[in-house]
């Protein structure tokens, strides 16, 4: 490895540890310093609809209710952490797409 692409590693490397902790930054700061009750949109939802008309009855029912808000904050977790996987899957797949072309046309010109 040459002392260029080593420098080159170094800075990203030490870019994405910075963007990464700003990343953290911002998704603690309102927990930290912003008062005030964290509810779901589907409670927002309902609160909203049952002021606008109180009468409303709602079309269906959930399919399945868990027995507490900590099941359903799991539930919830879980989803987006199998999204968060599945997105990082396809964008590294991607990523390593490209630099296998980019290494094959480069062995290629040689």
């Amino acid at each position: 490895m040459s002392k260029k692409t080593t420098k080159n590693h170094q800075s990203t490397s030490r870019q994405n540890l910075l963007l990464a902790g700003a990343v953290i930054v911002l998704a603690a700061f309102p927990l930290v310093f912003v008062r005030g009750e964290y509810g779901g949109a589907d409670d927002q939802a309902k609160k909203a609809i049952t002021e606008i008309q109180p009468g409303y009855k709602p079309w269906f029912n959930h399919l399945f209710e868990p027995a507490s808000s900590e099941i359903s904050s799991l539930l919830f977790a879980s989803q987006a952490a199998i999204g968060a996987g599945v997105v990082g899957y396809v964008i590294g797949l991607y990523k390593g797409r490209s630099q296998s072309r980019q290494q094959s046309d480069h062995k290629s010109s040689e």
